[in-house]
């Protein structure tokens, strides 16, 4: 609170030689000790004050008064009873747009009724609020153990632009963070959970915008830089089961039953042979990338949602720089989708020939994002976020 104090607009101060309280009376500031080192100034359609007590305060309350501009008489407002650290806090909301505020704090004896203020007011203007635009073009990237999201840098052209605001929608909607940047993540997320987000635009004097679109995303385990070797050369190195956690050995012997698919040698090409239960999609991509991510080149390509139809129970040949998209059984019987992206390989005879490749994993049974929701679902959030 004390840092949105004195440097909004709209905020002075007024010395005076004793202020009235709401019978037009003078008050005694002997006894009680005064509050001290009054401020006030506006944020987000209300006015914050911030006084201190003074160093012979005696756990006397506190009483509020303010007046609008037009009006001669000060008016009782609040009794603030909790205060922290030598500092007390009051916001008003009941204020008006286009209006100027003048306020002052008194201590009060509550014996007595004696009253002893401030040794000014304060006076502050409230605008009309106008909230930035809404960000645009939301997109969330699911990885393992977080969710990357980013949107277009429009807000920040603004010259009233202060932050961008990350909510999650549960069955509440929660503050996830802030970023000054059209980027976020979120690395308090789990695996196999999906996730609900929308953003918002702030100002410099806290209006925000409406919300975004919202969009979903199911974070998923990945490995990068998994080595399987053909099993003509190394049969125990030669298997792969899709794993939901990096802590679990996803290269394993070619001729267990468990594999999702194992390497071979086939006139002189590699090529991936399917386990029980495994398909394959017919097509497959030319890709920079297994997931766009934090850092990724503007130009990155990945193939981030798996197809739900055109699987083959049939062997593909394995190329360089491609992403191959598996439909497997779980451990549970049920089917999940998991990615491959191939990086290298080698397949000269003489050799161990191997190949080296990238992989993601959806733990969530049925789910085909296995990194971002590309047509989000636009939804009404009831117009600017509930903080």
């Amino acid at each position: 609170m004390a840092s949105r104090i004195g440097n909004r607009c709209g905020l002075s101060a007024l010395a005076v030689i004793g202020l009235a309280a709401c019978n037009g009376d003078l008050v005694d500031p002997g006894d009680p000790a005064p509050p001290v080192n009054l401020e006030g100034g506006y944020y987000n359609r209300g006015v914050d004050l911030l006084w201190e007590m003074h160093g012979d305060w005696d756990g006397e309350p506190f009483r509020v008064y303010g007046r609008e501009d037009t009006s001669p008489e000060y008016f009782f407002i609040a009794e603030v009873t909790s205060c922290a650290s030598g500092q007390c806090v009051y916001r008003d909301i009941n204020v008006s747009s286009e209006v100027q505020y003048w306020y002052y704090v008194a201590a009060v004896d509550t014996e007595t009724g004696t009253e002893a203020a401030t040794s000014h007011s304060v006076e502050v203007y409230v605008p009309t609020p106008q909230p930035p635009p809404a960000p645009t073009d939301l997109d969330a990237v699911a990885l393992d153990g977080a969710v990357y999201l980013h949107w277009p840098d429009d807000g920040s052209a603004a010259d009233d632009f202060a932050v961008y605001r990350v909510y999650v929608v549960s069955r509440e909607i929660y503050l996830v963070g802030e970023s000054d940047s059209p980027a976020f993540l979120d690395a308090f997320v789990s695996n196999g959970t999906t996730y609900d987000y929308f953003v918002t635009s702030v100002d410099d004097l806290g209006h925000e915008s409406p919300a975004s679109h919202l969009v979903s995303a199911t974070p998923r385990p990945d490995y990068t830089g998994e080595l399987a070797y053909a099993y003509s050369d190394l049969p125990g190195s030669s298997g792969f089961r899709f794993q939901e956690t990096d802590r679990t050995k996803a290269v394993i012997d070619g001729d267990s039953r468990n594999r999702h698919f194992r390497i071979y040698v086939d006139d002189h090409e590699l090529w991936f042979g399917l386990g029980e239960g495994v398909r394959v999609h017919a097509q497959t991509r030319a890709t920079s990338a297994l997931t766009c991510g934090p850092g990724s080149d503007p130009d990155c390509v990945a193939w981030d949602e798996a197809p739900t139809t055109g699987y083959l129970e049939e062997d593909l040949a394995i190329r360089a720089g491609y992403t191959y998209i598996f439909h497997v059984p779980g451990d549970d019987g049920k089917m999940r989708y998991g990615a491959v992206r191939v990086t290298h390989f080698s397949s000269c005879p003489g050799d161990d020939r191997y190949v080296i490749f990238d992989w993601a994993y959806q733990t969530q049974p049925g789910n085909p994002h296995l990194s971002i929701l590309p047509d989000p679902v636009s939804h009404d959030l009831g117009g600017e976020a509930q903080q």
